[in-house]
């Protein structure tokens, strides 16, 4: 069966900037709604893990699932861009959003709630993956850093409006936390109209088949890697037959997804764009920065209404620190990428600083001043404006036309796997920690626990606690969220080191690139 592309014949003339921002309106939309579905249950997240007598890992796992599917299904979103048409696929992912929100609402208890989530994600898979092919179809690699930019403040203003419609939504009486996943459907709807009426891209159809395999081992694999991580030092111990079991089959699955992959015609993720050192060592980066990222966005929020006291929109409004940062670092380095051509220099800067705001957060404990932990928050936010979207950039400016939505999910789905494992592994070290302080702490107000340690373990109406025991709770979160930021430090190093060592190769001024590297 024949792989080759039916060339779609393009416009003469470059679209305009308008023009390029009219066809992007209904897909930034989309993006934004996504990424408000992460933002907004995260100051309700205390809220609702309380209402639905939930623990800390059904806490982190209600983000955790979203995560998992959204990593995972962005591959072959982004494989399925290369073969199908673009703007079917990204109404096909917002209506599966859509779906998954309803389905959160209803929700009778955690392990419903977990599943909407995971039902939710895959919806934001596509979302994600899908805006950045559409960008690398329209924009030549020269120009995009600007439209880069565009992402990286949709991306910041659903992560300052997120948590303070989130959290507004739980302190007003009558709405409650379900309507958290309600919110964002009308504005799913909007985008499905916009869609219809502006975005048109040409479609590059193959007659190719898709590795169905690949990718069910794939997921398998690494969805038995994050449940490992987020179960494993309180469900049974790290060291432990189910850690052996788990571990060992979990890499048989990604062995086996690696075999299908380099023998498949149509790879989910073609294995031959780890040739190039660019791809590799800024996918490596993806990962590490994303293990930050989510920390940031997920426990910080916790840390604010349990240790420091904060109502849910309080909480809200201090993650104004750390978008504030990403929003100037996203927009500001994608602009003087596009009118200089260098992207190398602002993505070192990025990960600096993420480095700094990762380590200085690690000293924060309850009686931290809240204007130093502002700061630290804005320096992790800018650092992470400085990767993100600057990561794909480089990699795109690599990749020929017609590995474009492989080459464009890829950063995002190992972004996102890190997060997941972030998140899945910073949460049972939260946990741990907390359940360790909480019990010491209350062994010396002669305050006994039983032997489940349960009690320890469960996020606590704050509310209701009795003076002494509410600062024994309000200490550990304290303490406990400094110590996973000081794990979070060294893989951000680590991505530090990555970029250092990619080769900057100046960027195209031309859309498709040849498969030899030539631009045309």
């Amino acid at each position: 069966m024949s792989t080759q592309p039916v060339r779609v014949v393009e416009a003469a003339e470059p679209m305009s900037h308008h023009e390029v921002l009219e066809a992007l309106s209904g897909l930034l939309l989309s993006l934004f709604v996504a990424m408000l579905s992460s933002t907004i249950v995260a100051t309700a997240l205390p809220r609702i893990v309380a209402d639905l007598d939930g623990s800390e890992s059904g806490y982190a796992w209600v983000i955790v699932a979203s995560l998992l599917t959204t990593s995972t299904t962005t591959p072959i979103w982004g494989k399925l861009a290369d073969l199908f048409s673009k703007k079917l696929l990204v109404q096909l992912a917002l209506l599966v959003f859509v779906a998954g929100s309803v389905l959160a609402g209803l929700a009778p208890n955690m392990g419903f709630l977990i599943g909407a989530r995971a039902v939710q994600g895959v919806g934001v898979g596509g979302l994600v993956a899908l805006v950045q092919v559409v960008i690398a179809t329209i924009v030549s690699p020269r120009e995009r850093g600007r439209y880069s930019g565009y992402l990286g403040a949709v991306f910041a203003v659903a992560t300052v409006s997120g948590p303070l419609i989130g959290g507004l939504i739980v302190d007003t009486p009558g709405l409650g936390w379900r309507w958290c996943f309600y919110v964002g459907i009308p504005v799913a709807a909007v985008a499905l109209v916009v869609l219809r009426k502006t975005l048109h891209v040409p479609t590059i159809k193959r007659e190719v088949s898709i590795d169905y395999a690949g990718a069910a081992l794939l997921i398998s694999g690494v969805s038995l890697l994050l449940i490992w991580v987020s179960l494993a030092g309180h469900q049974f111990d790290w060291a432990s037959p189910a850690t052996a079991w788990m571990v060992t089959a979990s890499v048989l699955l990604l062995a086996s997804a690696l075999y299908a992959e380099a023998r498949a015609k149509e790879p989910i993720i073609p294995l031959r764009l780890f040739r190039d050192r660019t791809t590799s060592l800024a996918t490596f980066a993806s990962v590490m920065v994303g293990v930050a990222m989510f920390a940031g966005t997920v426990f910080l929020s916790q840390y604010f209404q349990i240790s420091r006291g904060m109502s849910p929109t309080a909480a809200g409004l201090m993650s104004l620190a750390m978008v504030g940062g990403l929003l100037f670092s996203s927009i500001t380095t994608g602009r003087l990428i596009s009118r200089y051509g260098r992207w190398k220099p602002y993505i070192v800067a990025g990960a600096a600083l993420t480095v700094l705001g990762s380590a200085l957060l690690g000293t924060i404990d309850d009686d931290t001043s809240i204007t130093l932990v502002g700061l630290y928050m804005a320096v992790l936010g800018t650092g992470i404006g400085g990767m993100n979207q600057n990561l794909v950039v480089a990699v795109q400016n690599n990749t020929a036309m017609r590995d474009m939505g492989a080459a464009s999910s890829l950063v995002s789905f190992f972004r996102t796997l890190g997060g997941s494992i972030g998140v899945s592994g910073l949460g049972a070290a939260l946990g741990s920690s907390v359940a360790g302080n909480v019990a010491a702490g209350l062994s010396r107000l002669g305050i006994e626990l039983d032997g489940s340690g349960e009690t320890a373990r469960s996020i606590p109406d704050m509310a209701s606690l009795p003076g002494p025991v509410r600062e024994v709770f309000e200490h550990a979160y304290g303490v406990g969220t400094a110590h996973i930021f000081l794990l979070t430090t060294p893989f951000v190093v680590l991505a530090l080191v990555a970029v250092l060592f990619i080769r900057e190769v100046p960027l195209r001024t031309t859309i498709e690139q040849a498969d030899d590297g030539t631009s045309r």
